[in-house]
């Protein structure tokens, strides 16, 4: 039976009366990010490079779901309309008017920054004449530099439609014959993959003037066009689907499937066209037509785009105009034994990233890789670092004769390529590679190093909340266990043989592992607290997490909160949980930005005094509990578990980078009590760490 648009809406509300749409809440998100861009307290290098992270955000989301919502808005609507929530197309038109709301103040903002940046002494030419004592200048760095790396192209009103290459930039022209007058249209690519968005164009009266790219290829078009009468001149830019397609996972060779998917990112369907709004309707809609584009494909913004290039612009204006760098802490305990392994057997060691050195880690495999008694190094990789120096103390453990199996997921998003990459390095110098499960993400971040003492077998592991990176530990905050718990280890050692030879595991007592036990858990850790507050003791819940979307994991939650559990939570990004309704009336959201990225999960249960903690890899969505293989362990030692609760109260109680959520997910700044003492949870954060490593 054909569901009527009225049963339709019906759904929707009801849907939507539970649980708030998991894309919109993303640009709620994304939105906060825009705020400390807006915000004049931040140092205004820092304000620019959130507008490039905002920008960059923004690009990704266009090429991964919004390009999956397109697909499904060509599906039949009744097959998706449990699913989804909001009907595909109603949700397009929902999210496009979102970031066109956005992209009005994130314009007002480049603005008001670069204005701010001219008065500190860097002048970036932004849509101005650039004055003619530069035009010898910038014709040789044309000739020399830029022209070599131009295509291009001039079509009509009847020729096969133009290439354009995915997120590359380009200007878009109209042109007309010389003799004729016929109107035609053209682009040429603006190289900036290839050379700095950011030209210098020179230093005087204590000034630092910069140009776009993008300008000096304008500039020039005379010699691009030669033939032809240059009318109009605008950016463009096109967003295409970017998520590998793989059709079946479980038949054929999975890495040639991924290396050709790869090559094909450049060939997926649109899903943004990005233009200025000052170009003519007439050069628009000659391009929506090459490209066969709809309206909600069609992106009005500024003259410049691709603003996550804002990173390259160098600082030339003196390190007052950007955060303070943070020395990274060290360690007392594992400084003060000479072996990394000696202080594991001591005790279980935690490290707080970025604020703890990440060199501990790196330590933790060199020493792997050099002891004679090490015999196995088993280790997960999600994410590596471009140039790793976990994968070559991997490389150098098996030519030193170590036994290194290497778990390699290689369906990590934009990551494919150097997972790939790094794989087989690997594999050429003896490690045994292991590659993803059909199916399957393996996004677990673990590893488990094994000794072979007089005294038997024993084993160290590591288990975190963020990738084995090396590069982005120095901007995510995130924890990571070093332990030799006896019984953590030995079921570290059954998640690794499930993964490299899918050998079912016994019973889990202590991992929370996703394909197993994680979801039954969670929920009876839950239903505990459920039950103290039915029977009058104290009950509460602290949960943070980057993203909260599973229905069945939040229904469990408004379960809770109706029983009367206190419930704290942290979400980064996606919360698909409603506050402030009836049925959630005793949980309260808060969301932080600041100078790190929040990336750690952390489950605390309070457990009528005797609290429970949990950390790990693990997010509360359908993709990560049912989806993929996670890993979320126990911290039982007093002593970290107060560690790891002092810097959630920092971050419950922050009162200068933190938002709460109300029910239409507002970022709504916390505003404390005039009497009562700032909070900012990343600083704080850092500060207690340094002061406990130097008690």
């Amino acid at each position: 039976m054909e569901l009527s648009n009225e049963s339709l809406a019906v759904e929707e509300t009801a849907s939507a009366k539970k649980y708030f749409d998991r894309d919109l809440s993303w640009l709620k998100f994304n939105e906060r990010v825009l705020m400390e861009s807006e915000d004049t307290s931040v140092p205004i290098l820092e304000r620019l490079r959130f507008l490039a992270i905002y920008s960059s955000n923004l690009d990704e989301f266009f090429r991964v779901r919004v390009a999956d919502i397109r697909s499904l808005a060509f599906i039949d609507k009744k097959k998706l309309n449990k699913e989804a929530g909001i009907r595909p197309k109603r949700l397009l038109n929902m999210i496009h008017e979102g970031v066109t709301s956005q992209l009005g103040r994130y314009g007002a903002s480049v603005r008001t920054v670069i204005e701010e940046l001219d008065k500190c002494g860097l002048k970036l030419y932004f849509g101005e004449p650039i004055p003619e004592r530069y035009n010898e200048m910038l014709l040789y760095y044309f000739k020399t530099k830029v022209l070599g790396y131009l295509q291009p192209y001039v079509f009509g009103r009847k020729e096969a439609p133009p290439f354009l290459n995915n997120r590359e930039l380009y200007l878009a022209v109209k042109l007309k014959t010389r003799n004729e007058g016929e109107v035609l249209f053209g682009y040429v690519n603006i190289p900036s993959d290839k050379l700095p968005r950011f030209v210098e164009l020179s230093t005087d009266e204590g000034k630092h003037h910069f140009v776009f790219l993008d300008d000096v290829v304008r500039a020039h078009l005379d010699l691009i066009f030669p033939n032809y009468e240059l009318v109009e001149a605008v950016n463009i830019k096109l967003n295409k689907d970017a998520d590998l397609q793989i059709d079946d996972e479980f038949d054929g060779d999975l890495v040639k499937k991924i290396e050709n998917q790869i090559n094909k990112r450049n060939l997926g369907l649109p899903s943004r066209f990005l233009f200025d709004r000052k170009a003519s309707e007439d050069l628009i809609a000659r391009f929506k037509e090459a490209f066969q584009l709809s309206d909600t494909d069609m992106v009005s913004g500024g003259r410049y785009h691709n603003s996550h290039d804002f990173w390259q612009l160098p600082n030339v204006v003196g390190p007052n105009h950007e955060n303070e760098p943070l020395r990274p802490i060290r360690h007392t305990v594992l400084d003060h034994h000479r072996f990394i392994f000696s202080a594991i057997d001591e005790g279980d060691q935690m490290l707080h990233f970025p604020y703890h050195s990440y060199e501990y880690v790196l330590q933790f495999f060199n020493e792997a890789a050099i002891d004679p008694d090490v015999k196995t190094i088993r280790v997960t990789f999600y994410r590596m670092a471009a140039n790793s120096f976990i994968g070559d103390a991997l490389i150098s453990a098996a030519k030193n004769g170590k036994e290194v199996l290497v778990f390699m997921e290689l369906k990590a998003r934009f990551d494919e390529a150097n997972n790939l990459k790094w794989a087989a390095k690997m594999k050429e110098a003896g490690v045994k590679i292991v590659y993803s499960i059909p199916g399957l993400k393996v996004h677990a971040k673990v590893a488990l190093v094994t000794k072979y003492t007089p005294d038997g077998e024993k084993r160290y592991g590591f288990l975190g909340t963020g990738n084995l990176n090396e590069k982005t530990a120095e901007i995510y905050a995130d924890h990571g266990l070093l332990t030799c718990h006896q019984e953590i280890t030995s079921e570290l050692k059954q998640v690794f043989l499930f993964l490299s030879e899918r050998k079912q595991p016994s019973e889990f007592k202590h991992l929370l592992v996703s394909q197993f036990n994680i979801i039954d858990r969670f929920t009876a850790l839950i239903d505990r607290e459920i039950t103290n507050a039915k029977h009058g003791l104290p009950a509460s819940i602290i949960i943070k997490i980057n993203n909260l979307e599973e229905q069945g994991m939040i229904d469990k939650l408004y379960e809770a909160s109706e029983a009367g559990v206190k419930i704290d939570l942290l979400v980064r990004s996606i919360c698909c949980l409603i506050p402030d309704q009836p049925f959630s009336s005793n949980i309260r959201v808060r969301r932080i930005v600041d100078r790190y990225l929040e990336h750690a999960r952390v489950f605390v249960f309070y457990n009528n005094e005797d609290q429970e903690i949990y950390m790990g890899s693990a997010d509360w969505m359908k993709r990560n509990l049912y989806r993929r293989v996670e890993v979320t362990f126990p911290v039982y030692n007093q002593e970290l578990r107060s560690e790891i609760m002092k810097i959630l109260e920092l971050q419950i109680a922050d009162n200068v980078k933190a938002v709460s959520l109300n029910e239409e997910h507002e970022n709504l700044p916390v505003n404390g009590i005039q009497e009562q003492p700032l909070v900012r949870a990343q600083t704080d954060t850092y500060e207690y760490v340094k002061a406990k490593e130097e008690a």
